[in-house]
């Protein structure tokens, strides 16, 4: 029986289970998918003994992605380009292969919800510069995106992200958050604001086109101050669990040979476990 797991410290409060034991029981496979808590100083031991584990991969949450790329003997273009390993596989030679699909779990999610989100590719505007944000602006600059506008409280975190990506990424001040948004075509906030415990995003969206798909990878709440306001105005808006749905699904592909689809019905198990069915 094949044995998958998501891998950080903590992972008692993941949902990642829920998601992939509930793909092993719709397509009728013979595996299981675990929580296995392993702390920074014993990752790298741990990555590289996963068959001796009885594993044939893993996710990894916060804080090993970094030490997961540094294990890895094959990395794609994503966690290059990211810097960092949210899935680890072991490929038929039994070498340890790593990815990251936070950036292609991002725009599945949209080209789900919100059909036709990147018609209008010219400016998209990223709130926050920390790893998610990361692996954002990649998949946005993936599908075509002229400008990647990125406004981070700390300018120094923001100035990275262009110096790694390039021209097309720019740095705006965060107090400019909402002169900013004129002509933007997705807004995007990948901070902890409006997250439930946390300080509310303050910003004014009078400037932000109403055709505009906004979207928050915050999903506790589902929806957040930002999405509500968006939507009141007419915007089209994204909640982020799609997200973490989207990014398990090359996982789960990696460890037990099927390509398993996003449903509703997987979304409202994840809904209820949040007691938000």
């Amino acid at each position: 029986m094949k044995i998958a797991a998501v891998t950080g410290h903590p992972v008692k409060h993941s949902r990642s289970p829920l998601i992939h034991n509930h793909w092993l029981k719709t397509y009728g496979l013979e595996g299981t998918y675990e929580k296995r808590d392993v702390p920074p100083d014993e990752a790298a031991y741990f990555f590289k003994s996963l068959k001796e584990n009885g594993l044939v991969g893993v996710n990894v949450t916060i804080p090993n992605k970094e030490k997961a790329l540094e294990c890895a003997e094959v990395v794609d273009e994503a966690a290059k380009a990211i810097g960092a390993v949210n899935t680890l596989w072991l490929d038929p030679d039994g070498k340890l292969c790593g990815s990251n699909t936070d950036g292609i779990g991002f725009v599945s999610n949209l080209d789900q919800n919100a059909p036709g989100w990147d018609k209008n590719h010219q400016k998209a505007v990223v709130l926050g510069a920390g790893g998610a944000s990361r692996a954002i602006v990649w998949a946005l600059l993936q599908r075509g995106f002229t400008e990647v506008h990125i406004l981070n409280r700390t300018l120094e975190k923001s100035q990275s992200l262009r110096d790694h990506f390039g021209s097309r990424v720019l740095v705006e001040h965060w107090d400019n958050r909402s002169k900013i948004l004129d002509n933007c075509n997705l807004l995007v906030n990948t901070t902890s604001l409006g997250m439930e415990g946390q300080n509310a995003l303050e910003i004014n969206l009078q400037n932000l086109p109403t055709d505009a798909v906004v979207t928050d990878i915050v999903y506790t709440p589902l929806m957040t101050d930002l999405l509500v306001r968006a939507r009141e105005r007419g915007n089209t808006v994204v909640d982020g669990l799609g997200m973490l749905l989207h990014q398990a699904v090359s996982g789960f592909e990696k460890w037990f040979g099927i390509t398993p689809t996003v449903t509703d019905e997987l979304r409202q198990i994840i809904l209820k476990d949040m007691g938000r069915m």
